[in-house]
């Protein structure tokens, strides 16, 4: 039996996890050194390197003195949930990374108490403490701290600290003395994480995670929990709703390096990935036909968002976009659910519209931006909150809300969430900077980030995560200003669009093509404003000295995804096509909507 540790790493956003496991791989030998230029080898997907964050939970292996690391990277987001508690099934301890100025967030909070709760060993390791004013003892504090509240028992309190810098390269236990590598975190992790226990008996193993393959298609990936398993051996999946069906391995494979290679067998204890295997879902349990035994089925927070997906029926439709009918859109979100757990899509009564469920905007948007770049063409409505009702109360989810910031733009910042029903709970300085803690409706989350960063021009750091439902908090303020939208179809022209100015800022720029019902900008007054665009300049034969004057325009405002959909109200879409993203009200023609206001 190799030695093995299987560790998953948990940090916020941003606090260097990804690095870190990138220099683990080169101090695994992984790669020849020169080859450490290399970009990062886990966010290997566009989405991932564009925003710096983790999405998909990955595996890899490293072996080190005999033994075999296999290291579980985590996303950080709430909103990832679902990846985040399938994976910490697999592990035996967690690395716990953490910021040397920035301490513990509230996102590594929420994995932790996850880990914590699963029983698993931490190691701590304290990142950047070569940037100026880090304050680790103070951090290790922190994390203490945390832990205690979390009520971890007194051996997982009883953590080993590793000090370092992964972007430099090295780790050591005292963050005084700098070594030249990162050996001291891997010697740490052989030592303090617990190997896996290994468990005689019927072989046993959950799927956690899963992999495609265009040649064999789907791979059922999870830790055997019990037992053996060997290659060719008849096997039954013990389904979620009780069902057993009988299937047959064809072939095992165990992860090395960033690849994976085959295998005869494997023992108790490891990672291994599954080929041959039919119609599995997520969280069934591989087990033996003749003693069939379910392992628990993996339990995953509620959703707490929803929105409406439809096929894009827009005057531009199928310009763009390869995948365009109600079917291709069906047959890729039903793709969708098989690998993430936290999402749920319903029929919305009509046969080319459905309403999906997930654990946030930023959830729900990485799959529509994923989608648009699979040449997808959809259109989208305003996210909305998940709304329970429990003795006749209305109850609606709510989050805390921490934000870290300067102190001159603290009054606004607490001005802005209050006026959402925010209710703050804390505020402490900590070096310059205020940090803020709220308890805040997840719906007034909603378009929030853009005027906090706005506020503090940009400085402030913002993070928050699901706590409970509680009672309803009444009526929060929405966008005042009205929208002002084409009324005819055609190219925007300069001069209509300098005419215009006073009456609004614009989303287009000039020779933008645009059709009617199109939102082009935002009103400066409450209420609708239909404008023609379209309108080119009449030319005379008659020069007059003063008319000639060039259109002076103010560069049109560019909405990122998750800004379009903070931004709709109720009676408009997003229309998403693999080259545009554009505003429109649900009802193309003016008069129409005059009918429909009338009767409302």
């Amino acid at each position: 039996m190799q030695k093995i540790r299987n560790i998953a790493i948990i940090a916020h956003v941003d606090h260097g996890k990804t690095t870190l496991v990138d220099k683990m791989l080169l101090a695994g030998k992984l790669f020849r050194d020169d080859k450490t230029e290399l970009d990062q080898f886990l966010d290997s997907n566009d989405l991932e390197r564009e925003r710096g964050i983790t999405i998909l939970a990955k595996n890899v292996s490293i072996n080190y003195k005999d033994y075999k690391i296999n290291i579980i990277d985590t996303p950080g987001h709430a909103d990832f949930g679902g990846e985040v508690e399938r994976v910490l099934n697999m592990a035996d301890g967690v690395l716990l990374l953490v910021d040397a100025f920035e301490g513990p967030m509230p996102q590594t909070r929420f994995v932790l108490q996850k880990a914590i709760a699963l029983g698993l060993k931490p190691v701590v390791v304290i990142n950047k403490v070569d940037k100026p004013n880090c304050r680790p003892e103070e951090v290790q504090e922190m994390v203490f701290d945390l832990m205690f509240s979390l009520d971890a028992t007194e051996d997982q309190l009883d953590f080993a600290t590793i000090y370092g810098s992964a972007k430099q390269g090295w780790m050591s236990d005292d963050w005084k003395k700098p070594s030249d590598n990162i050996l001291p975190l891997l010697d740490a992790i052989i030592e303090h994480i617990p190997e896996p226990k290994i468990i005689e008996g019927n072989p046993q193993m959950q799927i956690t995670s899963l992999d495609y393959s265009n040649y064999v298609g789907r791979i059922a990936v999870g830790r055997v929990h019990r037992g053996e398993l060997r290659e060719g051996m008849d096997i039954v999946l013990c389904k979620r709703d009780g069902s057993i069906v009988k299937s047959r391995i064809k072939e095992l494979n165990v992860f090395e390096g960033l690849g994976r290679t085959k295998t005869a067998f494997v023992q108790s204890g490891d990672i291994c990935a599954i080929i041959g295997i039919e119609g599995f879902d997520i969280g069934d349990t591989i087990s033996d036909p003749e003693n069939p035994e379910p392992l628990d089925p993996i339990a995953i927070d509620e959703p707490t968002m929803s929105m409406l997906f439809t096929i894009n029926d827009s005057p531009f439709f199928g310009k763009d976009g390869k995948y365009v009918t109600s079917r291709h859109i069906y047959e890729r979100l039903m793709r969708e659910l098989d690998k993430n757990l936290a999402l749920r899509v319903e029929s919305s009564g009509s046969a080319d519209s459905w309403i999906v469920y997930g654990r946030g905007v930023l959830h729900l948007s990485i799959l529509i931006e994923t989608m648009r770049r699979e040449g997808y063409e959809l259109q989208v409505g305003q996210p909305k909150v998940i709304i329970k009702e429990k003795e006749g109360l209305k109850l609606e989810p709510v989050e805390q809300l921490t934000v870290n910031l300067p102190e001159e733009s603290a009054s606004r910042i607490i001005d802005m969430v209050t006026k959402r029903k925010g209710e703050m709970q804390t505020m402490e300085r900590k070096n310059d900077r205020i940090h803020l803690e709220f308890i805040i409706p997840s719906r007034g989350i909603i378009g929030l980030s853009n005027q906090v960063l706005t506020a503090s021009a940009g400085e402030a750091i913002m993070a928050h995560r699901f706590l409970e439902y509680q009672v309803w908090k009444g009526e929060i303020e929405k966008r005042q200003n009205g929208s002002i939208i084409a009324m005819e179809t055609g190219n925007a022209f300069a001069y209509a669009l300098d005419k215009l100015q006073d009456r609004g800022r614009f989303f287009i720029e000039p020779q933008t093509d645009v059709y009617a019902g199109q939102i082009v900008g935002e009103h400066t007054k409450e209420g609708d404003l239909v404008v023609n665009v379209t309108k080119s300049k009449k030319l005379t034969n008659v020069r007059a000295s003063g008319s000639d004057d060039k259109a002076h325009l103010s560069p049109p405002i560019v909405f990122s995804l998750e800004q379009a959909l903070e931004y709709i109200k109720e009676d408009e879409y997003v229309e998403l096509t693999p080259l545009a993203i554009r505003l429109r009200k649900i009802t193309l023609d003016e008069n129409e909507r005059k009918r429909q206001r009338l009767k409302g």
